[in-house]
């Protein structure tokens, strides 16, 4: 239907199209593919009579030319366009957008029967037809611009980068639509920059670089060439599905040595420090010392210079409540029992009474040990 021949396009001194032929037929999907700047949207611009520079060549829809038409006259020749980025109208509704593009007299007789062929081919437009265009979301809006593309009922559907901005589902659910479109009987020239899923549903593709078409072919033998891949698709094998050779095995990096620090045996013996008083080793079993008579003439046992942990306690619990204000009870003096000769010898109570000096001098161990057990702080 369609056929293109030696179109050229210059923009002022700038070729930016040279020579390019192409031809579309009825039910067929061809895809251009190219890098940025290959030409491609310039190419379709040209052939719907939208390119603002100058065009030669020749553009013909059933053996019509239509090189230097106005764009209304293309549409109604049977070449609609969907632009780059939708151009939807965002703030009309659904249905308002299809009508819209029933304004080609081609179109107005028959406005009912397409408004009916693209709902029934995007079911989603007719569940929302009275929904504002804006508040949809971007793969809908694809749908809305091509249902209203094809209410002009064309021959040729233009499409330039309809998957641009769109997510990976919403990609493979707007090309599931094109093939569907596909089988309503139009023909379908399509410039995309996803070239694995554009040659998956396509017929044929051609090449464009440096606005020169180099290469036609079918895309099963484009999808399989080893340049083709590599330049579009990402390496060889990314479009039959081939696996890749497995890379080869890294050699585990050695974990790096901590930089020297304290042993962890020094760290546990300095937090068991922090916790508390060091645990004193268990005395060795010795034999038991023969009892011997105690006297009241003898002198009492030397009391050991580490204080009694109960009685620091006790010590610095009642200093505690004398900074409160309160005054500890006196304690009496415990009665003093005389040890038996069957029993080990008890360590003696010191007889206060006896001696006024030997007294003062208890009372003031016992405060100084109690001073010491204010001022205590653990090692760390």
């Amino acid at each position: 239907m369609l056929e293109v021949r030696n179109l050229s396009v210059i923009y002022g001194k700038h070729r930016a199209l040279h020579g390019a032929s192409l031809r579309v037929g009825k039910g067929e999907i061809v895809v251009i593919l190219g890098a940025n700047g290959a030409g491609k949207s310039t190419l379709l611009k040209a052939v719907c009579g939208i390119c603002e520079g100058h065009v030669t060549g020749e553009v013909l829809l059933e053996n019509t030319d239509l090189v230097g038409e106005k764009p209304h006259r293309i549409v109604e020749a049977g070449i609609a366009l969907v632009p780059e980025g939708r151009g939807v109208f965002g703030d009309l509704t659904v249905e308002e957008n299809l009508t819209l593009g029933a304004y080609a007299e081609r179109a107005r007789d028959d406005e009912a029967g397409n408004l009916h062929r693209v709902l029934s081919l995007f079911p989603k437009l007719g569940e929302r037809r009275k929904q504002t265009v804006r508040t949809m979301s971007g793969g809908e809006q694809q749908m809305v611009a091509i249902g209203r593309a094809m209410m002009s009922n064309p021959s040729i559907l233009a499409l330039d980068e309809p998957s641009l901005g769109l997510s990976p589902l919403l990609c493979k659910d707007l090309f599931q639509s094109l093939r569907v479109v596909k089988q309503a009987g139009l023909g379908i020239l399509l410039v995309e920059q996803n070239a694995k899923q554009s040659l998956r549903i396509a017929d044929r593709g051609y090449l464009l670089e440096n606005g020169e078409i180099v290469h036609e072919d079918d895309a099963d033998r484009l999808a399989n060439d080893p340049a083709v891949q590599k330049a579009y698709l990402g390496g060889g094998g990314a479009a039959t599905g081939a696996k890749r050779p497995a890379p080869a095995a890294m050699p585990k990096a050695t974990p790096p040595r901590p930089a020297a620090g304290p042993k962890p045996s020094d760290i546990a013996a300095a937090a068991m420090k922090s916790v508390g008083a060091p645990t004193r080793p268990a005395p060795t079993a010795a034999p038991a010392p023969k009892p011997a008579p105690v006297t009241k003439s003898a002198a009492p046992a030397p009391k050991p210079n580490t204080p009694n942990i109960t009685d620091l306690v006790a010590k610095a619990s009642a200093s505690a409540s004398r900074r409160n204000g309160a005054a500890p009870p006196p304690r009496a003096p415990a009665p003093l029992q005389p040890s038996t000769p069957s029993r080990p010898a008890q360590p003696s109570i010191p007889d206060f009474a006896s001696s006024s000096d030997r007294l003062r001098a208890m009372i003031e161990e016992i405060e100084a040990a109690a001073r010491r057990a204010e001022t205590y702080k653990p090692r760390r």
